[in-house]
């Protein structure tokens, strides 16, 4: 993962200069720049009203004890797309305005919970999070304040009887 982010840091960069080198041949110099400006103070007016919404989503869960999900994902992705929007070029823009906008987000919520549940899956030998991901509670049937999964725990029937002892109260 680490070299598919050093990869982007340098062909990205590389991608936007040539898209706004082909577009400024096509349309001009300072109508590109227009261009660039314009879609800058519009993903920044989309940013601050999205993430606000955001914002009142993720209080709302907490007020009503919900599991912020959904809502943490959108946040997080109001975030990234709020990042690439405010770096200039077009190509991030495109990818800005995918995450931040309402209609559009859903996809990517959903693009962003596969990732993240093969990514886990990997990590713990296959099992993920269960669920349908980020978009519900998705943590497999957990519910935050119960001390555990909801399912009562598997037992054999044998019980151990025994006794606790505090070695720091000798």
């Amino acid at each position: 993962m680490p070299w598919l982010v050093a990869l982007a840091l340098l062909v990205v960069p590389i991608v936007e200069i040539y898209v706004i080198i082909q577009i400024g041949q096509v349309i001009g110099g300072w109508p590109t720049v227009a261009l660039l400006l314009v879609e800058s103070a519009l993903g920044a007016w989309i940013i601050k009203r999205e993430g606000r919404r955001a914002w009142r989503a993720l209080q709302n869960s907490f007020q009503t004890g919900k599991m912020p999900g959904r809502e943490l994902a959108d946040a997080a992705l109001v975030l990234v797309g709020g990042t690439l929007l405010l770096t200039p070029g077009f190509v991030t823009d495109i990818f800005g305005f995918f995450f931040v906008l309402p209609f559009t987000r859903p996809l990517a919520r959903r693009g962003m919970s596969a990732f993240f549940n093969r990514r886990l899956a990997g990590q713990l030998g296959g099992a993920g999070l269960g669920g349908s991901g980020l978009g519900d509670s998705g943590l497999g049937g957990f519910i935050p304040g119960t001390g555990g999964p909801t399912r009562p725990p598997q037992s054999s029937g044998d019980v151990v009887q025994g006794e606790v002892i505090d070695p720091d109260t000798k």
